[in-house]
């Protein structure tokens, strides 16, 4: 009698087959280096980005923006190139998302100042009348939480030290406050007069846009 005629034992073997395809198909490319590229050129991101990409989360930005570029002719005509495995190194979680309700943002940084992400953020409708984007001028008015940035950077790998992380938080502060950023009119004009001088949550959501493809950019003119 053959196989075909014990159903049980051909159950259970054709279950053991599909197993083992199952782990050596999925599973064992996980821990390959060849199926996660890295580049020198993507670096972790800082404290303050990553406060931003944790505003960005909270107030569902991924629910309407994609952040993946497809190797489309009509997307990398409109976004720019294609994305790479290699930009999502840091990505806990990715924000590839599905619907492309607003544009894909996984090109934005650096496309725009920030003085356009000041106004964009106050007011979607005054840069483009047709815009279903609701207005997120209220960030500005909410002081940001740093109190567990390097909690957050230490968990995610980043590898930075506490002194390093309150560098970069310091340094963006500075940045942002000084009378020579070349955004103060615009960021003055969406900021309340009393958070003028603190960083603020859209500081920090914009600090996070900007840095959107610009290490993908730089690895392209490396190239």
């Amino acid at each position: 009698m053959g196989i075909n005629s014990k159903p049980v034992v051909f159950a259970v073997i054709s279950a053991l087959v599909i197993l083992v395809g199952t782990v050596v198909t999925v599973f064992v490319p996980l821990f390959m280096p060849s199926t996660q590229p890295v580049s020198r050129f993507v670096k972790p991101y800082t404290a303050i980005e990553q406060e931003g990409r944790d505003i960005y989360m909270r107030e569902g930005c991924n629910n309407c923006h994609t952040q993946t570029v497809r190797p489309l002719r009509t997307e990398v005509l409109r976004y720019g190139e294609y994305s790479k495995a290699e930009e999502f190194a840091w990505d806990r979680p990715f924000l590839w998302g599905s619907r492309r309700t607003g544009p894909d943002l996984n090109r934005i940084g650096g496309k725009y100042p920030d003085s356009w992400h000041y106004k964009h953020m106050q007011s979607p409708q005054g840069m483009f009348a047709l815009s279903n984007m609701p207005p997120y001028g209220w960030l500005a008015a909410n002081r940001l939480d740093v109190s567990n940035s390097f909690r957050k950077t230490r968990i995610l790998g980043y590898g930075y030290s506490q002194e390093q992380v309150n560098q970069q938080i310091a340094e963006y502060k500075a940045r942002v406050t000084a009378s020579g950023y070349d955004s103060k009119e615009t960021r003055d004009l969406v900021t309340p007069a009393g958070m003028r001088g603190d960083l603020t949550e859209m500081d920090a959501i914009i600090a996070y846009m900007q840095k959107l493809g610009r290490d993908v950019k730089s690895m392209e003119a490396k190239q």
